[in-house]
């Protein structure tokens, strides 16, 4: 009987849990610099767990690689990320939602260099930021995410600027 129990609990438990990976690129910025920055294309992946309350509403905690910064005419400010985005889903209909969140962030490999001389500037290794977006839940596990992820902090301790990031991505769902 406590077999029984525990299997339809978890069986139960288990439909509003949801686990896979992401993967996709980013065309990031970096916002209220000084100078003049075009966008640096990178990537992004890594995994997510969602846990769904109802059919409306789910959380999901990320986990990210993810290629940040800038490009300009005297050098290159690329910063790479472990992002940690906890995103909240709303679902409007079968399987499209809207997403809200904070992101939080360290920096694995800084890369700053000023016409050709790398090191003029340091990286803050933490970034907190926010990110809006939206997704759709396609049958067979397939997602699609559009987001803006947007920064609150300094991306140097050198100069102003903060990260500003819209990115698109294809993931797999393994429940």
């Amino acid at each position: 009987m406590v077999v029984l129990v525990t299997f339809f609990t978890l069986n139960s438990y288990s439909q509003g849990l949801d686990f896979g990976f992401k993967a996709g690129v980013n065309f990031a910025t970096i916002n209220d610099a000084s100078v003049s920055l075009d966008n640096r294309t990178g990537f992004h992946a890594g995994l997510f767990m969602a846990l769904k309350f109802n059919d409306k509403f789910a959380i999901q905690p990320e986990m990210l690689y993810s290629q940040q910064g800038a490009d300009f005419d005297l050098g290159k400010f690329n910063l790479d990320y472990v992002n940690f985005p906890i995103v909240m889903k709303y679902y409007l209909i079968n399987g499209l939602n809207v997403q809200v969140g904070p992101q939080f962030g360290f920096v694995v490999n800084d890369e700053i260099s000023f016409a050709g001389i790398a090191g003029d500037a340091e990286a803050e290794k933490f970034d907190v930021g926010g990110l809006v977006g939206a997704g759709v839940d396609l049958p067979f596990g397939l997602r699609i995410d559009a987001r803006y992820n947007f920064g609150f902090s300094n991306v140097s301790k050198d100069a102003d600027g903060k990260n500003s990031v819209f990115s698109l991505a294809l993931g797999y769902s393994f429940l």
